[in-house]
Parts: structure tokens; C-alpha cells; sequence
């Protein structure tokens, strides 16, 4: 059974039921507070199938970030626009404070992102958006206009710890800097996740081989089994991830943000040989927009398909010889979902 949106229909419910009206910088919203989102990755990838999910921009989107990439030339390439109206209201309040431009005096927006495409010069003085996700992912304490500076390196660091100390209580990366808010087209609204490893036990290991298409008639034997399954590469630990949310557009953002912490907990888990096993969203205002309203109420009402599955295309050579230098050689067509069957979309205007 799908549990992933049924869970996510009755959060839907509980926001329309319980949630109080706000008026916001960007609209009007009915929210909650403090609502929990739980999905086990055996029971197949966790996008969304009571609408169609736009899989080519959750994986783009990610891939961004763990580049350290703060300018949306990267997303407008690989046509994902989910940035482009942040990055386009930046360039206006910019234009606009410079003296001796009339009021208008600036590009649309669908010109702004096709100058984006064309203009490589353009891209770097207007694309930029400030030290977002990936500038405090890869490079804590970046400095505009310095992108290859210094910096901590929190994903370096998290794998790095995953290898050698994997029960640590320190395996988390933070994108919320306050001292460098001020600087961001948009703050964080997912800030921070923690990652947690287990020891599989022999059962589990037992079943992964066999999932693997393994067999053996010796089971059970007083032998070393652990050392057996270590000469066939079988994982011995599972790996969860909790991410933090702040703000959570339930109707656009949610399912978006969902998946691209499936596929970043999938990641970890092929860098560090391990097995995707929780993944939970904490969720702090919990809202949707009044524009959203009548059209979620439909999704409601769509009855779930099954999950599908994720396929990753690079070799186990490539993830294990991995290291952060080679984020820059996944591409999006590397990680395909598999068996995905879904409702039609349904198009929500984005509140930026």
C-alpha cells in the first residue's frame, strides 16, 4: 500500500480542518504548526502519485545544491525554473535602486531567463542569488561574487563522518547562517537535516543478498556470517534522514521537497554503502496558499497508486571510489524512476 499519500491527503485534511488564517508577505494562507511527515524507503521512492510530480526539477534542483551552486544559469540549462522568479524579483528591486533608470526600465521576466541562457556575462552579474542552499551546504561563510573560496565543506564533512564515526550525533549540515541572511534572494525554508546510521542485523543482511539474487543452503551455520556477506558487499548499516522546514508550502513545496531528500538520502546511501531506511520530514508553519485550496481539494479525493522505484545509472565503482569533486559528474539522467504511474498534474501558481 501506498501509505506516502494517504499521509499526505490527511495532512492536507488536517490544514483545511485545524488551520488558522494568516495573512503573509506573500499571500494569504490557512496554516498549522509542528506536523511530521514519515516515509520507509522499502516501500519504494516517496514521489507523490495523486498528482504528477515534476521529476527532472527535483533532481536538477538537488544536484544544484550539492554542486555548491548559487546561480540559476545551472537550473535554466537544465530547464528546471523554480528559482527564476526569486532570481527576477532581485533583479528588478536592483535595476530599480540604480539611479537614472525610469520606472520599467528592465527586462520581463521571460526575457530576464532567456538573457539568463545566452548570456553567460548577464548570468553572472543577475543570476546569482546570494549564499543560499548550496553556498551553505559546500561552502559555510561563502562571500558574494567568491565562489570557489574557502568555506566549510558540510557534505565533505557529513560523508566523511559516515565512514569513520557513523553512530556520531554531529551528523547534521545547517543552511541557516544567520549572519548571512540579509544576503539570500529567499532564506532557507528547509534548514538543516540530520542523518542517522543502525547496524543491520543478520536477517536483514540475509534478505538484501537474496534481493540480490544470491543464494546459499548453508543457512543457518555457526560461521561468520557478517564476514560473508562483507565479501559479497552487502551493506551492514542503514542510513535515515530527518530534514528541518521552517516554512512548508503543503501544495507545491512538500512533495517537491519529499522526493529531493528521498534521492539525497539515496546518494549518501550509495557514497557510504549503505541502506536507505527513514525518512522524515519536522514541519514547522505548515500552510497552504487560498489559491491552492480548491485545487488540493481534488487531490484528495484521487485514489494512490503504488510508489515507484529508483534506478541510479553510475556504477558501484564510481560510488566507491566517490568523492565531493564528483558531484559535478552526475546528471540528471542518471537517476530515473521507474514504474511511476500518476494522476495528472495539477498546476499551482507559485507565491514568491
Amino acid at each position: 500500500m501506498n501509505k506516502l499519500d494517504l499521509d499526505y491527503q490527511n495532512l492536507l485534511k488536517d490544514i483545511l480542518e485545524n488551520g488558522t488564517i494568516k495573512q503573509t508577505r506573500n499571500g494569504s494562507t490557512i496554516s498549522v504548526f509542528g506536523r511530521q511527515i514519515r516515509h520507509k524507503m522499502s516501500e519504494g521512492f516517496p514521489l507523490l502519485t495523486t498528482k504528477k510530480m515534476y521529476w527532472r526539477g527535483i533532481v536538477t534542483e538537488l544536484l544544484w545544491f550539492l554542486r555548491g551552486d548559487t546561480n540559476i544559469k545551472f537550473l535554466v540549462d537544465n530547464d528546471c525554473h523554480i528559482w527564476d522568479g526569486d532570481a527576477y524579483k532581485n533583479y528588478v528591486i536592483k535595476v530599480n535602486m540604480q539611479p537614472g533608470v525610469s520606472i520599467g526600465g528592465f527586462l520581463t521576466q521571460e526575457e530576464f531567463i532567456n538573457k539568463i541562457k545566452t548570456d553567460r556575462m548577464f548570468a553572472f552579474e543577475w543570476g546569482e542569488l546570494g549564499p543560499v542552499y548550496g553556498a551553505q551546504w559546500r561552502k559555510w561563510s561563502y562571500e558574494a561574487g567568491e565562489i570557489n573560496k574557502g568555506g566549510v565543506d558540510q557534505i565533505k564533512n557529513l560523508i566523511n563522518n559516515l565512514k569513520t564515526n557513523p553512530d556520531s550525533r554531529r551528523l547534521m549540515v545547517n543552511a541557516w547562517n544567520v549572519g548571512e541572511l540579509n544576503q539570500m534572494v529567499l532564506p532557507p525554508c528547509h534548514y538543516g537535516f540530520q542523518v542517522y546510521t543502525r547496524e543491520l542485523s543478520l536477517e536483514e543482511r540475509k534478505q538484501i543478498f537474496e534481493d540480490k539474487g544470491y543464494v546459499c543452503d548453508l543457512w543457518p551455520f555457526n560461521g561468520d556470517w557478517h564476514g560473508e556477506y562483507d565479501g559479497f558487499g552487502i551493506s551492514r548499516r542503514a542510513i535515515s534522514l530527518m530534514w528541518n522546514q521552517r516554512s512548508v508550502d503543503v501544495g507545491l513545496g512538500l512533495p517537491f521537497n519529499v522526493a529531493s531528500y528521498a534521492l539525497l538520502l539515496e546518494i549518501l546511501a550509495k557514497i557510504t554503502n549503505m541502506v536507505p531506511d527513514q525518512l522524515i520530514g519536522s514541519l514547522g508553519d505548515t500552510h497552504l496558499y487560498n489559491n491552492h485550496i480548491e485545487l488540493v481539494k481534488e487531490q484528495i479525493d484521487r485514489e494512490p497508486f503504488e510508489l515507484p522505484t529508483l534506478k541510479i545509472e553510475k556504477t558501484n565503482e564510481f560510488w566507491n571510489g566517490f568523492d565531493v569533486s564528483m558531484f559535478t559528474h552526475l546528471d540528471v539522467n542518471d537517476f530515473t524512476v521507474e514504474n511511476y504511474q500518476s494522476h495528472p498534474t495539477i498546476k499551482l501558481p507559485l507565491s514568491n
